[in-house]
C-alpha cells in the first residue's frame, strides 16, 4: 500500500513539473490560453507527457486507496478521473478556427469529466472526517466552483452569442480546476499513507489478540 501511494503521489508530482516546465517553455498568457492550446506550441509534447503522468499516478493513488480500505465510490472516481486524464492527453483538441473534430470532441467530454469526477470523489472522501478532510472539502468546492465558470463561456456560444476567449479569463478558471483537483487527490493520499502506521499497529494487536485466545486451554476456557 505504501509503496503504491508513494509511487502515485511521486508520478503525480513528476506530471506536475512537466506542466509547470511546459509553461515556462511557451510564454503563453495563461490568463486566457487554455491549456489545452498549448500543445500547439513549442514544448508542446510536454502536454500529453504531463497528463498521462497525471493518468498513470491516479491509477496509482486509486489502487493504494483502495488497498488502504477507502470508500469504494471514491476509488472508483478517481480511476474515472485518471482514465479521463489519458484521454485527454491521447486525444488533443483542435486548433483554434478548425470544427469540431472527433479527437477534440473526446478531449472535450473527457476533460469535463475529469473535472467532474475529482471534486466528486474529495466530497465524498472527506466526508470520512480522515486527516485533511476540511481541506480537501474546500479544495473540491473551489474546483466545483471554477468548472461553473469554465462551463459558463461554452454555454454562451451555444446559445449563438459570440465570446472570445480573450474576453474571458478562461485560462485562468481552467488551470484553478486543475490545481485544485491536483490538491484533493494529493492531500487523500497523503492522508491515506500518514494513516498507515496506526493501521498496522490496530492490524497487529487484533492478530496478538487472536493468537492469544487461540493459544487459551480448552479445560481453561
Amino acid at each position: 500500500m505504501k509503496a503504491l501511494l508513494v509511487s502515485g503521489l511521486s508520478t503525480i508530482g513528476t506530471g506536475a513539473g512537466a506542466m509547470l516546465a511546459l509553461h515556462a517553455r511557451t510564454g503563453l498568457d495563461p490568463m486566457h490560453t487554455v491549456i489545452s492550446s498549448y500543445a500547439f506550441a513549442p514544448g508542446g509534447w510536454l502536454l500529453p507527457t504531463s497528463l498521462t503522468l497525471f493518468a498513470v499516478g491516479g491509477a496509482l493513488t486509486a489502487e493504494g486507496l483502495r488497498r488502504a480500505g477507502a470508500n469504494g465510490g471514491v476509488v472508483v472516481l478517481v480511476v474515472a478521473w485518471a482514465v479521463s486524464m489519458f484521454l485527454i492527453g491521447a486525444f488533443p483538441t483542435d486548433r483554434p478556427g478548425v470544427p469540431l473534430s472527433l479527437s477534440g470532441g473526446i478531449h472535450r467530454y473527457a476533460a469535463f469529466a475529469a473535472f467532474l469526477a475529482m471534486p466528486a470523489a474529495g466530497m465524498l472522501w472527506a466526508r470520512t472526517r480522515a486527516r485533511y478532510a476540511v481541506a480537501v472539502r474546500v479544495l473540491s468546492a473551489i474546483a466545483l466552483g471554477a468548472l461553473l465558470l469554465v462551463v459558463i463561456p461554452y454555454v454562451v456560444r451555444m446559445c449563438g452569442i459570440p465570446l472570445a476567449d480573450d474576453e474571458v479569463p478562461a485560462g485562468l478558471t481552467q488551470r484553478v480546476v486543475v490545481v485544485s483537483e491536483l490538491g484533493v487527490l494529493a492531500l487523500a493520499g497523503l492522508s491515506m499513507l500518514r494513516a498507515l502506521p496506526q493501521q498496522a499497529a490496530r492490524t497487529a494487536a487484533q492478530q496478538a489478540v487472536q493468537r492469544s485466545q487461540g493459544g487459551v486451554s480448552p479445560i481453561l476456557a
